[in-house]
């Protein structure tokens, strides 16, 4: 698609992440004259997680005072981003990754929507949510609440590695080369793997419900081998649900198709976009 200076993708990352892995995104957008950027969330900030020397953290430490960083905290760190470029009139996107997803959905709040927007005859606003291996997540529900039983057991993910305080404390990746990076060569997984950081478990509820006002995508990664194809699918049915209009497509790739697929996914939102303008 031609440069549009008008429009912004603001990209949300996934747990466990800095926004590094997601340079090659922002790189391609920004060749297709997309302006682009992925604002750091605090619940993945080693800085925020009182693990002391943020280049050898020890994550056996004591919670911060006041407690770990919650969804209250991420969202609040891409509305810093988010709020001015709405207020500068540009059309916004908000891609969540992994889950990211949450954010994007509660950031995409009424009044800063397209729609809403250029009903009070103002210019800008979120036009849409591009899940990529995304958690849809219900509203009244959190990540945790969600994805737990609910009998009040609790199960540990084959990828996450709690440690001294268990799930009160934090947790890490275990072999993120094959959960998180399986479709990339060893030395390119290795040198993401090393840019991973630590998270809490993400216990604030939606209270946003976007899915029912805003056009959404969801991009089912085929290869994912941290959330099955089969789980993936089922939350993009939750999109299909609340709107009709949802758009649901497939890739081939593991978990970070931001790395294995860029130039793909970029093609696929874009096409993304493209409907949305065509409605």
């Amino acid at each position: 698609m031609a440069p549009v200076p008008d429009l912004a993708v603001v990209v949300c990352h996934g747990s466990y992440h800095t926004p590094a892995p997601y340079g090659p995104l922002l790189e391609a957008m920004q060749t297709r004259g997309i302006a682009a950027c992925c604002p750091r969330l605090p619940t993945a900030d080693l800085a925020k997680l009182n693990v002391g020397d943020v280049n050898n953290p020890d994550f056996d430490r004591e919670p911060p005072p006041g407690g770990y960083p919650q969804g209250e905290e991420d969202t609040e760190a891409v509305l810093e981003v988010l709020r001015p470029l709405v207020e500068a009139g540009k059309e916004v996107l908000l891609v969540g990754h992994s889950s990211g997803g949450w954010t994007a959905t509660q950031v995409a709040q009424p009044e800063l929507q397209a729609k809403v927007r250029k009903a009070k005859g103002l210019a800008g606003g979120v036009i849409g949510v591009f899940y990529a291996g995304a958690f849809v997540i219900p509203v009244g529900e959190s990540i945790s609440s969600f994805f737990q039983p609910k009998d009040g057991s609790f199960v540990t993910p084959p990828f996450v590695t709690f440690h001294k305080h268990g799930p009160a404390g934090l947790g890490t990746i275990v072999n993120a080369e094959k959960f998180l990076f399986n479709d990339l060569d060893e030395a390119t997984a290795k040198k993401w793997a090393a840019t991973l950081t630590a998270s809490p478990i993400l216990t604030t509820k939606l209270t946003n419900d976007a899915y029912s006002a805003l056009p959404c995508a969801y991009l089912v990664l085929d290869g994912d081998l941290t959330l099955p194809r089969e789980y993936q699918e089922g939350m993009a049915s939750l999109l299909t649900l609340k709107n009709a209009n949802s758009s649901i497509y497939h890739c081939p790739a593991g978990h970070s198709p931001h790395l294995s697929w860029t130039g793909g996914m970029v093609d696929t939102i874009c096409n993304f976009i493209e409907r949305i303008k065509a409605q």
